[in-house]
């Protein structure tokens, strides 16, 4: 990551009226934040409690104080906007590039993790398609950044980097913003691929499952993307209708590994995937909803693994939507839903086809 010192990228941090931190990334160094919280804020309580089920063996997050949050505000009152004259929002300045901040209604708090908000661009009405390769790559400083300062957080054994997007995956506020979850423990998830690189490890003699996958994508036909340093692709059991994932050629096991013309590569890479998914349903759809997931290595140990490390660990970023098709969208019904097993109605060849096909001029 480029270095907050560094010419081109500005580091500031302040506190809301409550007490929750909030942190400025500026594309400008000499940019100054200095604006004050305005807002009459009591405290923020939260009553987050993490459960561990003894029958599957996840933890399950309450949070019963979320029941009150924002939600789907008027574009007049967006809590995300900058602030303007006697309109208080959660960020005090005028303007802003990126800013993220301690959730007020967060899922995990204190021995429970932390939960923050990226706010992508102070432009209520763009989207992460619409931000230039350097508003992008800020983001990915920014990203980069809260993994490094959250993993040194006694109570965070994972960071989480993510962004819901579109009202059918249930985001409450329109502002293109995204989400870090950092979490007391290791998700399912992600112990599950880890299980699935030491079972590869231990039947191959030593070959890194995540090596494997991306040889095998790269040399097949549902190839997305290709750059010098990224590679995307849809997975051959693919879950969602259109589901691609983004891998550095080079694995790494988190954002603070990635070399600088990776760094430098990605948001052309990112930021077509995008457009792309957009195009999938052709001219006069609205948006395609989409989830995109950072998935990263644990900073916790990794116990009976038979010798697996972090570093085995393949940082990639799944990209999904679940729009099956123009106007309907993939349920998780009994299958899904009761047993955790996906019927998807696209093969995953035809997904690749269309993305390609979707490609801009």
């Amino acid at each position: 990551m480029r270095d907050a010192e560094e010419p081109g990228v500005k580091k500031s941090s302040t506190r809301l009226a409550d007490g929750r931190e909030l942190i400025y990334y500026d594309l400008r160094d000499d940019t100054v934040r200095d604006a004050a919280d305005r807002r009459p804020l009591d405290r923020t309580v939260t009553t987050s409690e993490i459960r561990r089920d003894p029958l599957l063996g996840d933890c399950v997050a309450v949070a019963s104080h979320r029941q009150g949050r924002t939600y789907h505000p008027p574009a007049d009152e967006c809590p995300l906007c900058p602030t303007h004259g006697d309109r208080l929002s959660e960020i005090p300045d005028s303007s802003y590039d990126v800013v993220v901040f301690e959730n007020r209604f967060p899922s995990l708090a204190g021995d429970s993790g932390r939960c923050e908000v990226v706010c992508f661009t102070s432009d209520h009405d763009a989207s992460f398609a619409d931000l230039t390769a350097e508003q992008a790559r800020l983001v990915l400083d920014a990203w980069t950044d809260r993994t490094s300062e959250l993993s040194h957080l006694p109570s965070v054994e994972q960071v989480f980097c993510f962004e819901n997007r579109g009202a059918e995956i249930g985001v409450t506020l329109g502002h293109p913003h995204g989400q870090i979850y950092a979490y007391p423990f290791t998700t399912p998830r992600t112990a599950l691929m880890l299980r699935s690189v030491a079972a590869h490890r231990r039947a191959t003699g030593g070959e890194n499952l995540f090596d494997a996958v991306l040889r095998r994508e790269l040399a097949g036909e549902r190839v997305v993307l290709e750059g010098e340093h990224w590679a995307a692709f849809v997975p051959y059991a693919a879950h969602w209708p259109y589901e691609v994932h983004l891998y550095p050629k080079r694995r790494v096991p988190d954002l603070t590994a990635l070399v600088e013309a990776a760094r430098t590569e990605f948001p052309q890479i990112y930021l077509e995937l995008l457009r792309r998914f957009d195009r999938i349903f052709g001219e006069g759809e609205p948006p395609t909803p989409y989830i995109a997931a950072w998935h990263q290595a644990p900073f916790g140990t990794l116990a009976d693994l038979d010798g697996v490390t972090r570093d085995d660990f393949a940082l990639h970023l799944e990209l999904f939507t679940i729009r099956r098709t123009s106007g309907k969208l993939k349920f998780l019904a009994g299958s899904e839903s009761g047993m955790n097993v996906f019927i998807n109605d696209v093969p995953p060849e035809r997904a690749a086809e269309r993305l390609r096909e979707v490609a801009s001029s």
